[in-house]
């Protein structure tokens, strides 16, 4: 690959590469990420044999992408240009894909989505793609993410060129602000804001971080989209840390991702190549270099603080604030830190304007959203859709509703630090604002489904298990709170709780929020809090259970 001078060299290398990647070929586009579990690979490769032993090479190609969204039906494929879909595929269904679908046109019923009954063979007309918006994921289950090539023909580094040609850094900074984005990673600060912090702060070396430590049980937003697209993620540092002034940016993502680590390996060498990393980029002044650093799997370690930490080679944990990392972050120089999702977004808005991003969303929440859908739903998987979209659409429209006949009870929004919806708020429109309203977060975007067999006190007990195994130990509200609610819950669902035991859980979890050094342990009893609020009757009933077992003169006993 030749080294790239200029923004009109990469707009001519964008036209030569059109004719190869907007031909008539079928492309077969196959998950071979998430779905690699269930035996993507093995269909990969039978695919390639199979077009090679018919001669077919000039005609199909195969290409293995990134997720498709559809996890439940996993392995999942694609056919272009006709737009079938096929999941649950094995080893056996490949010749007469081939046979069938691919050389006679032909739809294999078997392997189509089912709703009702009913069989559904294109991707348009399946409600679980169909009522998405897809910004973020746009590229994602459509590339193969391993080819700049393929990134580059989509408007790839397009966004990255428009900034190089003809935006300043407080041009790029007022385009963020302008569009109203926020930061995915949970809290939701506006970003053109952080960015503006970042590039008036004083300091002759500046750095842009990437959070990639993605640790909520049942979350892979952002593993999904570095293993699907990694290069929308460094182009949209690169626009950033032309923005601040920084020359020097760092991918923290967790090692328990290692195809996530080798497609960003991948495609920071093929960027290198190309010239859109390194010295003078496309014929500018602007010079960047970016690396990856690997996490230990610390939950903790998700807290802006502690990951600078960690990538200082010291523990993970976190620090009083302030001093924000704006003004003393990496090595006490200005840092800016966005999430994998947040990054993502940037390209779009550069190229398509922030008038087009912010006609998307709520008033105070602009855009999309992406939410990994788990749980006791029947199509699990990863789903982007605009903020506002209510919970109701998001498991009943586009996740088809709850398996076996049972009934919808609460979804955990916001990980470990969220809270549970109850059904009664499934018309809830999911922004920042609302979702606080009913006792949950945002967070990063972990949508954990329950069915009416559930057990809310179970659920704050494994969520409080996991926030006190993950508390970093530092400050003592974090510590000591999330032990002792931990041993409390864990009393009651054992049979074992007390009538005081509600309003003592309420208590520390209070004081745990207030006096908590970081986001894990002022969030950490929001589990606890939303679920004795809406759910208040399976304490007590646990409590009384325990209580009309004990003997009359036990009781009396400990009455008196």
């Amino acid at each position: 690959m030749k080294k790239l001078e200029s923004p009109d060299e990469l707009a001519k290398f964008r036209k030569s590469l059109e004719s190869k990647y907007r031909s008539d070929k079928i492309r077969v586009l196959i998950c071979t990420t998430g779905c690699r579990a269930l035996g993507a690979e093995e269909v990969f490769k039978a695919f390639k044999a199979e077009i090679k032993k018919l001669s077919l090479e000039d005609k199909v190609e195969i290409v293995d992408t990134g997720c498709q969204g559809l996890c439940a039906r996993a392995p999942v494929l694609t056919i272009e240009p006709m737009g079938i879909f096929y999941g649950r595929v094995t080893e056996t269904d490949v010749t007469e894909v081939v046979s069938r679908t691919i050389l006679k046109g032909e739809v294999i019923e078997r392997l189509c989505y089912t709703d009702a009954g009913k069989r559904i063979p294109y991707v348009r007309d399946i409600p679980f793609y169909s009522k998405q918006e897809k910004i973020v994921l746009r590229n994602c289950g459509e590339i193969d993410p391993k080819n700049i090539h393929e990134y580059i023909v989509r408007d790839g580094y397009a966004a990255l060129s428009k900034v190089l040609s003809d935006m300043t850094p407080d041009d790029v900074i007022l385009e963020m602000k302008n569009s109203g984005l926020r930061g995915r990673g949970g809290a939701g600060f506006p970003t053109g804001n952080k960015w503006e912090f970042v590039k008036k702060a004083v300091g002759d070396i500046k750095y842009i971080i990437c959070n990639g430590d993605e640790g909520d049980p049942g979350a892979f937003m952002d593993r999904a989209v570095l293993e699907g697209d990694p290069h929308t993620v460094i182009e949209g540092m690169l626009i950033g840390a032309y923005a601040i002034g920084a020359r020097k940016g760092i991918i923290y993502v967790r090692a328990e991702y290692p195809i996530a680590v080798e497609h960003l390996k991948i495609a920071i060498e093929q960027a290198k190549t190309l010239g859109l990393l390194g010295e003078n980029i496309l014929g500018s002044q602007f010079s960047f270099d970016l690396e990856i650093k690997m996490g230990a799997g610390a939950f903790v370690c998700g807290e802006e603080t502690a990951l600078i930490a960690s990538i200082e080679g010291k523990r993970g944990m976190p620090r009083p604030r302030p001093p924000f990392p704006a003004t003393n972050g990496l090595w006490g120089k200005p840092t800016n830190i966005n999430n994998v999702e947040t990054f993502a977004n940037v390209p779009v808005i550069i190229l398509k304007g922030s008038e087009f991003y912010k006609a998307i969303g709520t008033e105070t929440s602009k855009g999309t959203k992406i939410f990994a859908l788990a749980g006791n739903v029947k199509n699990t998987g990863l789903v982007e859709v605009p903020m506002g979209t209510t919970l109701r659409e998001i498991v009943f429209d586009i996740g088809g509703g709850i398996p076996g006949r049972k009934k919808f009870k609460a979804a955990q929004m916001g990980g470990p630090s969220g809270g549970c919806v109850p059904a009664q708020h499934l018309d809830l429109s999911i922004d920042y604002e609302t979702v606080k309203e009913v006792g949950a977060i945002m967070g990063s975007g972990g949508l954990i489904v329950m069915d009416d067999s559930a057990s809310m006190v179970e659920i704050a007990r494994y969520f409080m298990e996991f926030c006190q195994d993950e508390s970093c130990g530092k400050c003592v509200p974090c510590r000591i709170g999330t032990k002792r609610m931990l041993d409390i819950l864990t009393r009651i669902t054992k049979g074992e709780g007390k009538k005081e035991d509600i309003d003592l859980l309420r208590e520390l979890a209070e004081v745990t929020k207030t006096a908590s050094l970081c986001g894990l342990g002022q969030t950490a009893a929001n589990p606890v809090l939303s679920t004795i609020h809406y759910y208040i009757n399976e304490y007590e009933e646990l409590i009384n259970k325990k209580s009309s077992q004990t003997p009359p003169q036990q009781r009396s006993a400990q009455q008196s």
